[in-house]
């Protein structure tokens, strides 16, 4: 039996792929039986990709630490939408108004990465979650561009052991994940991105089923994960290679006690 090796460039993070997959032509029993698994499972295995997807293109787009700007938008009591629609009407409102204001500054078009319009049971506002390429120049744009409150929040994107793309990608998706209304649309998509975001670089190659992966050496392994059935398996690595890797997070000096 032969699988496929898949590689992906996400500029600092690079991922590896083994996998097999039965022919979509399989007898019926198979089908009614895949047909059949539960849908909770099935669930979280798509929210594992769909943050897995996400941390990739965050680290293809914002490969440094500092490239990026994470942002919270909320909604005040004056301009609080009605609707689900509403809310995404005014934040493509929001989007326009942020690249016309960079245009006239001089600034590329904005790459951003953004989760639909959440309302959470623990604030009980819309608001939204938003990476966007960092200029130096941003905030005051952002605050311009923003006429739906004076609720902001913003900071760099840190690339390290504690915080990176991948915890970044999470937190992105959690209240999405773990709200109501995710319940209630299942289809409902966990983050989007503006078009001119890039796309992570992907070959594919066939190998023998013996083939294994293994990552560099002194390369830091994010995220491994294994899973085998009946109908296919499947074994995935995501690491940062060693000439990107972070550096080690610096150890809090003890201060000396006076005798």
């Amino acid at each position: 039996m032969e699988f496929t090796h898949e590689t992906i460039d996400a500029g600092g993070i690079q991922c590896e792929a083994l996998y097999n997959r039965r022919s979509p032509r399989d007898p019926s029993a198979p089908r009614a039986e895949k047909k059949n698994e539960s849908s909770p499972a099935l669930r979280r295995m798509n929210q594992i990709r769909s943050v897995n997807k996400l941390t990739l293109l965050l680290s293809k787009n914002f490969p440094t630490a500092g490239s990026g700007l994470v942002v919270t938008l909320t909604f005040d009591d004056r301009h609080m939408p009605k609707t689900r629609k509403e809310a995404q009407r005014r934040f493509k409102y929001f989007l326009k108004k942020l690249r016309e204001a960079r245009r006239k500054a001089g600034l590329p078009e904005p790459v951003v990465f953004f989760t639909p319009e959440v309302l959470t049971s623990a604030s009980g506002r819309w608001h939204y979650h938003i990476i966007l390429d960092n200029t130096g120049r941003d905030l005051d744009i952002i605050r311009a561009c923003w006429i739906y409150g004076s609720d902001i929040e913003a900071e760099k994107l840190r690339v390290d052991f504690e915080k990176n793309h991948s915890t970044l990608a999470k937190y992105m998706t959690k209240e999405l994940r773990d709200s109501q209304e995710y319940d209630c649309k299942p289809g409902l998509r966990g983050w989007s991105y503006t078009r001119n975001a890039l796309k992570p670089e992907s070959e594919k190659r066939t190998v023998p089923s013996d083939y294994t992966l293994s990552p560099p050496a002194g390369s830091v392994v994010i995220l491994e994960e294994r899973k085998r059935t009946e109908f296919g398996s499947y074994h995935i690595i995501m690491y940062w290679p060693p000439f990107s890797a972070p550096p080690a997070t610096p150890r809090a000096r003890r201060k000396r006690r006076r005798a």
